[in-house]
């Protein structure tokens, strides 16, 4: 089998549906992780690589942590931006009890992060790391929206960065051929199929996404989680979206 990465699109709190379609690829895609180089990915969407690659045995952990965040940012009164409601805080610490210690060894050359530098406007893709610190520095420099996150942009080796989806919201790796997923409907590999959208597209920072009412409000999401139900059922959303790609690909165990 062709040797294959797969890459998770910056989508914020619609992350979810990521972790729902991770679980159908561990459960059911033994055929495509025999195969699998690396992972990639920007905000949200690296946040889920990185697990993929260094401790896919918590994923159950992450997902509760997903619905514990969204609902701390829903409790606010102005979401994200209240004053006092520290963002960035929030998800250092989730993301400080899912890695491992050797996190950092698990994911150089293996994990490939979207970050965007915040004085040039310029794309890098980070994929070696000498430390745990620093792969956690590199995780929240992708994940950070200014303003919305916070006002200083994160600090890593020794400059400024920001979101990794302003630039790059899908990398797709030279080696190989990079699966791509996305909770947003559009040409993606793993993505939902959306019934009665309009034949046009938005590009959004290397992805295209059909333009129709469901995925203005899934962007909507992204920043502005939806109820706890809503949540859940996209997760599920991603989970049966990856295994119909699965199924397509005759990659079922």
């Amino acid at each position: 089998m062709t040797t294959v990465n797969l890459s998770f699109a910056a989508c914020g709190f619609m992350g979810i549906y990521h972790l729902g379609a991770l679980g159908a690829i561990l459960r059911h895609g033994d055929k495509l992780l025999a195969s699998l180089r690396a992972c990639a990915g920007a905000s949200a969407g690296a946040l889920v690589a990185a697990v993929m690659i260094t401790s896919p045995d918590k994923l159950e952990q992450c997902k509760e942590f997903a619905y514990r965040f969204a609902e701390s940012v829903r409790k606010q009164r102005l979401g994200a931006v209240t004053p006092g409601f520290d963002f960035m805080l929030m998800l250092r610490e989730g993301i400080e009890e899912i890695l491992p210690r050797e996190a950092h060894n698990l994911a150089t050359d293996r994990l490939h992060l979207s970050i965007t530098h915040s004085k040039s406007g310029k794309n890098h893709i980070v994929s070696s790391f000498s430390s745990r610190e620093e792969l956690i520095k590199a995780l929240l420099a992708s994940s950070f929206v200014p303003v919305y996150a916070g006002l200083k942009p994160v600090e890593f080796r020794g400059q400024k960065w920001i979101d990794g989806g302003f630039t790059d919201s899908l990398p797709i790796l030279p080696l190989g051929r990079t699966i791509t997923a996305s909770p947003f409907a559009g040409p993606q590999d793993v993505c939902p199929v959306h019934r009665g959208c309009f034949s046009a597209h938005l590009r959004l920072a290397n992805m295209n996404v059909m333009f129709s009412v469901e995925n203005i409000k899934r962007l909507n999401w992204a920043l502005f989680p939806p109820p706890s139900s809503t949540m859940h059922s996209l997760c599920e959303e991603g989970f049966s979206d990856a295994l119909r790609f699965l199924r397509r690909e005759a990659w079922m165990n």
